[in-house]
């Protein structure tokens, strides 16, 4: 699964009306109505602000809205296209500037389509991997050999502390960890069980 990793813009004219597609990740329906007021306020002369949603792993969440535009001809082609794309957690906002030349039905599911699918496939993304998350906790004494070992495993490290103790906390695909760090501090460093995480990786 996809994510976006920032968020992008995209401008595009058909028959002299713009089409300025906003693409952004987003974990509730609060922060896509949130997004969805920047961009009306950004825009306020704008002929029609159209949006598509979709949030969780399995896109439980879906709204889309035409915003004045003819039934049908912008939120549900720009929904279908976010859907298609394979992107989760996402909102889309195209921003239309009517050119004087009217579209038609078919030329306006066409723009508002298109315009997302080419925001979408151009947008930087991030690739979403299951992992296991560890948190240890040991002696100053064990830093380079612990960097080491997580260095050579690509773990994704999460988070430092420095207090009495050194804690990490850090991310791998499998627990094959567990029984070197055991071997590396001959059986004195604990290691908590770990839990299951979604990490997001660049693609």
């Amino acid at each position: 699964m996809y994510r976006i990793a920032q968020e992008y813009i995209r401008t595009m004219e058909i028959e002299k009306s713009k089409f300025i597609t906003y693409t952004k990740k987003v974990f509730s329906e609060e922060e896509a109505k949130a997004y969805l007021a920047s961009i009306r306020k950004e825009h306020p002369n704008a002929t029609h602000h159209c949006y598509a949603f979709v949030i969780g792993p399995n896109h439980e969440q879906q709204r889309s809205n035409d915003d004045g535009e003819p039934s049908g001809t912008a939120g549900v082609p720009m929904l279908e296209a976010l859907r298609l794309s394979g992107i989760h957690d996402c909102i889309v906002v195209t921003v239309r500037y009517f050119g004087g030349i009217k579209l038609g039905a078919g030329g306006l599911v066409r723009a508002y389509s298109s315009s997302v699918s080419l925001c979408l496939q151009e947008a930087p993304k991030v690739v979403m991997c299951e992992m296991l998350e560890y948190t240890i906790s040991f002696g100053y004494e064990w830093i380079n050999k612990i960097d080491y070992l997580l260095q050579n495993k690509n773990a994704i490290l999460l988070s430092k502390e420095y207090d009495v103790n050194v804690t990490y906390k850090f991310a791998l695909s499998d627990d094959s960890i567990e029984l070197q760090l055991r071997e590396l501090s001959s059986g004195t460093l604990q290691v908590p069980p770990p839990i299951k995480t979604v990490i997001e990786k660049p693609l």
